[in-house]
């Protein structure tokens, strides 16, 4: 069973200090199972590779059974040896566990630097072909390449097998390549050589954080991964759907209503964070405040985004800003790393000092759970007396809820959402909000685009007219179109005017974490 990592960003030999492997010296780790070996067959400034070796004995499997359970010969014959299955994923945790966990002793900043890496795996098990292989690893970014093996090259008539040599590139930091790796391999074997319980939903969980609630597979992923136990995959499947419902205010999973979870199957959230990180690059921003942060998913990318040297987190919620630090596993960063992140409550309908100074300002599936007469607070909040360079703001768009299978007629996505609005309202709220602020706005679709309803999801992007462009180009400025009859217009909650204006000056919390 042989796995290879190799990257090719000099200095190469950087990958030895990520696995907390010598390069210059061959390794053996025992195993239950076996022996795991660690070698590199190539350790040069440009180009290094790492091997993992994995010698499983099945005899020794089986050995010490009870005198009454003779077993089965396919206990002792079988492919375990030769191909990658959930032994490689105990491998990797136990041979690389500080590479997979995110840290690296001797050079800790090398754990969260993006690498052009290459996984190859030389007899990969594909339990529904290389399709289901595709689908699996492309979502997440890979480049795949795969080579299916003959059962017998010396009787070709027998046909090919289920195993497939596999090559996996992606630039992304090495932790996260090994966390896909550790998941998906036993997925596509569609087996697990140990026992499954309660304790292994924990590990799915952990291991796919932060990428399997929004892949368009986790449910396969999560009944393989689970060997096919109902009750273990409604459990993992109940919290993979909380967290990805949760409300970016609040995070109260008892108020999604049934229909949300129809998002994911086109792995919206995802997109949606894609796409927002997308326009702050363009815009140049090296600052980010993320207002109604949530549970940290997007400031998770925004921290990983070495772009971004100051990142903070702003929400009403104190349970929403615990879970968003232990995502951001701020008590495990060195200091270097702390420092450039700050978690704090607060509600983006009041003033406060601490929205201000950053390049730019998101507002991420926000503004709908806000009530329709504290829009006008909000927008003087952030438009008005925060005033960053670049807002990026995102909404459902209410039209394309008819592509839904099974959401009734006029239902919410969220149980949470006050409202959704058309693309003709969104604009013509943005357009209001932009002439009074004195910004322009873009209008841009996210995901996939349907000609009679447009993109389940719209973003505007509003750029502050005086200031600077960035040396890039600045967004352009769409033109908006004149109000329209929607849950702002109708219930007084304009930009500029409306309830809340006297309030706009109210408590603000402590800081939860920084």
């Amino acid at each position: 069973m042989l796995l290879t990592l190799t990257t090719t960003r000099p200095p190469a030999t950087d990958l030895g200090y990520l696995l907390v492997k010598n390069p210059a010296h061959t390794q053996s780790f025992p195993l239950s199972f076996g022996k795991a070996h660690v070698f590199y067959p190539e350790a040069t400034e440009a180009r290094c590779t790492a091997a993992l070796l994995l010698d499983v004995d099945p005899v020794d499997l089986v050995r010490g059974r009870g005198p009454g359970d003779p077993g089965t010969l396919a206990q002792y014959v079988n492919d375990r040896p030769y191909v990658a299955s959930s032994f490689l994923s105990v491998a990797i945790a136990q041979v690389f566990g500080s590479a997979l966990g995110g840290k690296c002793r001797d050079r800790p900043e090398l754990a969260d630097e993006p690498l052009p890496l290459v996984a190859m795996i030389e007899a990969l098990p594909c339990r529904g072909g290389e399709a289901l292989l595709r689908r699996l690893f492309e979502p997440l970014g890979y480049e795949v390449t795969a080579e299916r093996l003959p059962l017998d090259e010396v009787f070709p008539e027998w046909g090919q097998s289920v195993y497939l040599r596999v090559a996996l590139a992606r630039t992304c930091r090495l932790r996260e390549l090994l966390a896909h790796l550790y998941v998906l391999v036993p997925v596509l074997d569609d087996k697990k050589h140990y026992y499954v319980g309660d304790a292994e939903v924990e590990n799915l969980l952990h291991k796919g954080e932060g990428w399997l609630a929004g892949h368009p597979e986790r449910e396969a992923i999560a009944l393989r991964y689970l060997k096919h136990s109902r009750p273990l995959f409604r459990a993992a499947l109940a919290r993979l759907v909380a967290d990805e419902d949760a409300s970016p205010e609040e995070a109260e999973d008892d108020k999604a209503a049934p229909e949300d979870k129809v998002e994911a199957r086109i792995s919206l959230d995802e997109a949606r964070r894609a796409a927002v990180i997308a326009a702050l690059r363009r815009a140049e921003a090296r600052s980010v405040i993320d207002l109604g942060c949530g549970e940290g998913k997007l400031l998770k990318r925004l921290v990983d985004e070495r772009v971004f040297e100051r990142v903070a987190g702003a929400d009403v919620s104190v349970r929403s800003l615990e879970i968003a630090k232990e995502r951001l596993r701020l008590d495990d960063l060195p200091d270097k790393q702390k420092r450039r992140i700050q978690l704090f409550q607060a509600s983006v309908t009041y003033r406060d000092a601490r929205f201000s100074g950053y390049d730019a300002a998101t507002l991420v599936e926000v503004i709908e759970h806000v009530d329709p007469p504290r829009l006008g607070a909000l927008a003087r909040t952030v438009f008005g007396s925060a005033r960053p360079r670049v807002v990026v703001v995102t909404t459902p768009n209410a039209e394309y809820n008819v592509r839904f299978e099974g959401m009734p007629a006029g239902a919410l996505r969220h149980g949470d959402h006050r409202f959704e609005w058309t693309r003709a309202e969104f604009h013509a709220f943005c357009g209001e909000v932009a002439a009074a602020h004195g910004y322009t706005v873009e209008h841009l679709p996210v995901g996939p685009m349907d000609p009679a309803v447009g993109a389940p999801t719209q973003m505007a992007v509003f750029t502050r007219e005086d200031a600077e462009a960035p040396r890039g180009g600045a967004p352009g400025a769409a033109g908006a179109p004149g109000p329209a009859e929607g849950p702002g217009a109708a219930e007084g909650a304009g930009p500029a005017d409306g309830p809340g204006a006297a309030e706009a000056e109210g408590p603000v919390a402590a800081e939860v974490a920084s």
